[in-house]
């Protein structure tokens, strides 16, 4: 079963000075800088997602910004796809589906951000799509939500769509454990 490491939306508006910080975005984007290594130095595929705003009323991944760069700490080699999208879904109106499909990619292993959105929407279509999905819960971060006036902490958020994507989109696993499986 061929594998393939998905890296979504890391990218500079989530970290200290952006304009959409998320909480644990250093200490995530570290880990998925680990797992970035570790498919490298396996020689298995390796995709960016990047985010650029569409929308008119957007306020951060805007066009051709510093912020909608991907992160230096997991920058894109010479040869690894960058694939530009326009919504949370990384499969929607880009060619995701395709390339997978022509590299007999399986398996994924998704990481960036953010949970409870990108990553969410990412991880139940590529299960829609029949891919066998890996979430390395430790290499995502999201942020603090408010529902119906009361605040929900970035943890919680985290932990309840991780919980939901458990059963039965992804298995949903700490990069060291990933890691120990690449080695």
């Amino acid at each position: 079963m061929k594998s393939c490491l998905i890296l979504v939306d890391i990218q500079n508006d989530y970290f200290a000075g952006g304009k959409m910080v998320l909480v644990g975005m250093e200490e995530a984007a570290a880990r998925a800088q680990s797992l970035l290594a570790g498919f490298r130095a396996a020689n298995l595929p390796v995709i960016h997602i990047q985010h650029v705003a569409a929308r008119p009323d957007a306020s951060f991944f805007l066009p051709e910004t510093h912020g909608a760069e991907i992160h230096p700490m997991v920058a894109p080699a010479p040869g690894e796809p960058v694939l530009v999208k326009h919504f949370p879904n990384s499969f929607r109106h880009t060619p995701l589906l395709d390339t997978l499909q022509e590299q007999g990619i399986c398996d994924l292993t998704i990481c960036g951000a953010m949970s409870h959105m990108c990553i969410d929407a990412t991880t139940r279509a590529a299960f829609d799509f029949g891919f066998n999905c890996t979430v390395a819960e430790d290499a995502c971060a999201t942020r603090d939500l408010v529902f119906k006036g009361k605040p929900v902490k970035a943890a919680e958020v985290h932990a309840a769509f991780m919980a939901a994507l458990s059963v039965p989109y992804a298995q949903i696993s700490p990069t060291r454990e990933l890691l120990e499986r690449l080695s």
